[in-house]
């Protein structure tokens, strides 16, 4: 699948969920194009691991974050009920259901969703923040869900929107505690960014 194509698909999914042209919508794009993008980015430099699925990129890229108008978020506009932190599990659920009903295999995109909160959540960390999630690990496993987790730092749905540093990537990832820190900085590494 081309890159227009995977791009077109991944508008279709998200207009499924969310048909009205609001400011939710305009947000939840214009984050996902960015965190898009950047991936993009990264991934056709040369430090980059080679072998990733260009596709699955951009797709999982414009779907990670599908599940956060369900979450009660309502400085940005997110108007549902569920914890935000939860966002990742409820975009999951949302493509799986979507890939029931349209036929689709969705599987790899729902990981992506549930996999990029921070720098991924491990079921230690569910447990000792007492987080309403259900208790496994939501690690990234795959170069693509790394990737995505990754690029998605860069990014805030909130504020300005404009693209962070990576000292404030770092300061923001020092307050999760060390795992976290070294889970940010092994993606870092990986793709050559640091």
């Amino acid at each position: 699948m081309s890159s227009s194509s995977a791009r077109e698909f991944a508008i279709q999914v998200i207009s499924h969920f969310y048909p009205d042209d609001d400011s939710f919508r305009r947000l939840l794009l214009k984050h996902s194009f960015q965190v898009c993008r950047k991936a993009e980015m990264i991934m056709h430099r040369p430090e980059c691991p080679p072998g990733l699925e260009e596709a699955t990129v951009v797709i999982g890229a414009l779907l990670h974050d599908i599940g956060i108008g369900r979450c009660h978020a309502p400085d940005i506009g997110c108007l549902g009920d569920r914890p935000y932190i939860a966002h990742g599990v409820i975009g999951a659920e949302m493509l799986r259901s979507y890939g029931a009903v349209s036929g689709l295999n969705l599987e790899k995109y729902a990981r992506i969703c549930e996999r990029h909160t921070g720098t991924g959540l491990s079921a230690e960390d569910i447990l000792r923040q007492h987080l309403p999630l259900p208790v496994r690990d939501y690690l990234p496993e795959t170069a693509e869900e790394k990737l995505i987790c990754l690029a998605d730092k860069f990014f805030s749905k909130s504020g300005n929107m404009e693209e962070k540093e990576l000292a404030q990537i770092v300061r923001s990832m020092r307050k999760f505690g060390r795992e976290n820190l070294n889970r940010w900085e092994e993606l870092c590494r990986m793709f050559g960014v640091c």
